[in-house]
């Protein structure tokens, strides 16, 4: 069975990515309005029928502004943290509130989620791998610097959405104040693009098929410098820049790239949840 995956949106305006197969689906983060969302699926021809939960990062609103609504609309189950519920201000209805710990894969119809903590300044904030049949997508944004856990996950995925937020040069010489500038390079704010480059270039798999390069700044930064860099490093990757402004076109993930030698996830012993439908 074969994965499809798109970005929503991606950028400081908004984040949201979608991960499903056949008959099911999740939304990693949910940060664009609940119509711009359903739009944009039913522009790519996506059910929002077969979405059945939303992951949530943490709790900037560029990842949470649709969640609550989108929540309650559809009665999908939001998977988050207790301290990113409560730092993100989030009105959800209990029954939808589903708590998770780092390293408990979530089974969801024919999808495993698994989330680990990541470098990243906001209150106990997670990226996410998703893995069905053998393969494995990795959701790498909003990351500071690529800790050895990031290093681990994206070394076992098929396809990835990976930031690279920003051009060095580009953020040194721009408007931004001093403090800020230090913030997004500081260790715990976002990748840059030579940051992104080198996990990619180091770490990737040889059967990794699409690398979406996702949260580009507006300012600092720009799609056809990143997409040339990447694109010089490719080595039979496919290249996409995901927009801060439309969705991405779908991307369907084979299971002829998938190698039964995979490392298989390593799940910390503890309580799972599953959900069936």
């Amino acid at each position: 069975m074969s994965l499809f995956i798109a970005s929503l949106n991606s950028g400081s305006n908004g984040n949201c990515y979608y991960i499903g197969n056949d008959t099911d689906a999740i939304l990693v983060d949910a940060g664009i309005s609940c119509r711009e969302t359903e739009m944009r699926l039913k522009r790519l021809a996506l059910s929002i029928k077969t979405v059945r939960a939303i992951f949530v990062s943490h709790e900037h609103m560029d990842h949470i502004k649709g969640v609550s609504i989108l929540a309650k609309k559809y009665q999908l189950p939001v998977f988050i943290t207790r301290e990113t519920l409560v730092h993100g201000g989030l009105r959800l209805q209990e029954h939808l509130i589903i708590p998770f710990r780092a390293h408990d894969p979530v089974r969801i119809g024919g999808l495993s989620i698994t989330a680990f903590p990541k470098l990243h300044d906001a209150s106990d904030p997670h990226s996410f791998i998703i893995a069905c049949n053998g393969l494995t997508i990795g959701v790498f944004t909003d990351i500071g610097m690529a800790c050895e856990q990031v290093i681990r996950y994206f070394s076992q995925c098929h396809a990835a959405f990976l930031e690279a937020n920003y051009d060095e040069e580009m953020l040194e010489k721009g408007k931004y104040p001093y403090y800020l500038k230090n913030r997004i390079r500081g260790g715990k704010g976002h990748l840059s693009n030579t940051q992104a480059l080198n996990l990619f270039m180091t770490h990737k798999p040889s059967y990794m098929s699409h690398l979406l390069l996702s949260h580009l700044s507006k300012d600092n930064n720009s799609s056809e410098l990143v997409s040339a860099l990447f694109n010089r490093h490719a080595d039979g990757t496919e290249i996409v820049v995901a927009s801060r402004y439309e969705e991405t076109a779908i991307y369907r993930i084979h299971p002829s790239d998938a190698r039964e030698e995979t490392p298989l996830l390593t799940a910390r012993s503890g309580l799972q949840y599953e959900l069936s439908f």
